[in-house]
């Protein structure tokens, strides 16, 4: 039988070693980003049932959680406030940026205990409104565009003025990052806190257990306005590109696995920034109940969606997985 020589591919990767030179961008622990929840009880670890091994912690406890994981190798985390008492909840998310807030405690907490460590704020409302929608609304119940993206960038600055080295906007209005930079710049911050935008967020049901743990499902109506329809590949585009204009110093696509073909296009159209990409809770949560159905081995299939996110050019994973690929990678 004659083979052509150029049809021979098997002594590429033949070898260990071999396969691992295949890899367009390879999974290092700097590469993933941890989301962790904040609650307001200070002294609270309150499981969550949705998310395995998930939990809203107390910034008392944050140095008997992260300790272990910074000695492993742990390099960057994403903080999410979590407001328990709702009389605290107001219609313009007042708790965001109180020095109560629980953000912002955590944020000053682990600046002191993990001076090395990477800390990112998410910039949203929903946790913090008695409504639980992502901007300040309208009597009608629309979201007022113009005052939600003066509230964000409020917000972010309280994140920044506290010692957070990342501002990350997930609240999908139309000109936040231009507003959150502009106030970076007032504050004299914008030299060394950066803004990475959840440039294409979409309307998902892979957020439900998120909403669970956060406690910011909306008390009517739904996120469809302002979060990108599902089938919105050229939307995405669009605001990919808006948010670059704006001054963005890196993009995400959320939620992950569903959306690898925005992720490469993300990695086209923004080819000299930093590409992030949320697998998000209900991805972690479908993973978790398939291998523990028996249905694959979850070491194996959380190791797979992870090459696939870097194949399809991302450079950065935030994921509830951190902990387990954290020891994983030193094997």
């Amino acid at each position: 039988m004659s083979i052509e020589v150029s049809s021979l591919l098997h002594s590429g990767y033949s070898h260990p070693l071999f396969r691992e030179w295949q890899a367009t961008r390879s999974i290092t622990k700097s590469a993933l980003m941890y989301p962790i929840f904040i609650t307001d009880d200070d002294d609270a670890k309150v499981q969550i049932p949705s998310m395995p091994n998930q939990y809203r912690w107390g910034v008392n406890r944050l140095q008997e959680f992260l300790s272990p994981l910074v000695e492993r190798g742990l390099r960057s985390v994403i903080l999410f406030g979590v407001i328990t008492d709702s009389s605290k909840k107001d219609p313009r998310g007042s708790m965001a940026d109180l020095n109560e807030s629980p953000v912002v405690k955590a944020v000053k907490e682990i600046r002191r205990l993990f001076p090395d460590l990477v800390v990112a704020c998410d910039v949203c409302l929903c946790e913090y409104t008695s409504h639980g929608h992502c901007g300040i609304l309208y009597d009608d119940g629309s979201v007022n565009n113009a005052k939600s993206v003066e509230r964000i960038a409020q917000v972010s600055g309280s994140y920044a003025l506290a010692g957070a080295h990342i501002i990350s906007p997930s609240d999908c209005m139309d000109g936040r990052i231009k507003a959150i930079k502009s106030k970076l710049m007032e504050l004299d911050l914008s030299h060394r806190v950066a803004v990475i935008s959840y440039s294409a967020k979409f309307a998902s049901g892979f957020f439900g257990p998120f909403r669970d743990a956060a406690g910011s499902a909306p008390s009517f109506g739904d996120r469809r306005c302002y979060q990108l329809p599902m089938n919105a590949r050229g939307l995405a585009r669009r605001a990919i590109l808006r948010d670059l204009r704006e001054g963005a110093d890196g993009i995400m696509v959320k939620p992950g696995t569903p959306y690898l073909d925005v992720l490469a296009e993300a990695a086209r159209l923004a080819e000299d920034y930093p590409i992030a990409t949320y697998q998000v809770s209900g991805e972690f949560a479908i993973i978790h109940a398939a291998a523990n159905a028996g249905v694959f081995e979850l070491k194996q299939h959380v190791m797979e969606t992870m090459h696939g996110f870097m194949r399809a050019g991302a450079s950065l994973v935030l994921t509830y997985f951190t902990p387990e690929l954290l020891e994983w990678l030193d094997n």
